[in-house]
């Protein structure tokens, strides 16, 4: 469990940031030494899967640009995770605005159905949220009534694991900082 969360880290932490993109096997070698790979021309037929078509880029999606889910009570759910992470809900007028993400990795991750990581084998998503301070994070859930689990710090970073009202997991992770001596 922990694992695959540290490999696909792992991988984000040498993908971004640099200046080339690596292809699916240049990641595999990166998440399973950590050490980045050294990169040599693509093979012929590379061009289609790796994102470059006809000798021109891929058009690529910028990044996440909503989340929509179904809830029991979509309107105090809503108000949960506005008052306890900060998470603003759709504008409803002009003065309003949306939550803005900071510019960060973004997991993305599909799992066996099968898989028990988000807990109950029943949900089928979990939101990973990037935080500065999981311990005043932590503090401000428990300080509210919510339960918190956090676990052992691993190379990527900590993480700690909530459920909102309606028993959805959410992750929390403060990524670790990079050494910049040196």
């Amino acid at each position: 469990m922990h694992f695959l969360r540290r490999q696909l880290l792992r991988t984000l932490s040498f993908a971004f940031g640099s200046s080339f993109i690596l292809g699916r096997n240049q990641l595999g070698i990166a998440a399973q030494t950590g050490v980045p790979p050294k990169l040599s021309p693509p093979p012929a037929g590379a061009a289609v899967r790796d994102g470059i078509a006809g000798g021109t880029q891929m058009e690529k999606v910028t990044g996440i640009g909503g989340f929509f889910f179904r809830a029991k009570d979509p309107k105090a759910l809503g108000l949960w995770y506005q008052q306890h992470l900060g998470v603003s809900l759709i504008p409803t007028s002009h003065g309003e605005s949306p939550w803005q993400q900071e510019a960060g990795p973004t997991a993305f991750a599909p799992f066996k159905e099968t898989s028990d990581y988000f807990g109950d084998t029943q949900k089928v998503w979990m939101l990973n949220f990037r935080v500065r301070d999981l311990d005043k994070m932590a503090a401000q859930l428990q300080a509210a009534g919510i339960e918190i689990k956090i676990y052992p710090p691993d190379p990527t970073g900590r993480f700690a694991r909530v459920h909102d009202p309606e028993g959805n997991p959410i992750e929390l992770w403060q990524p670790k900082v990079p050494d910049t001596k040196g």
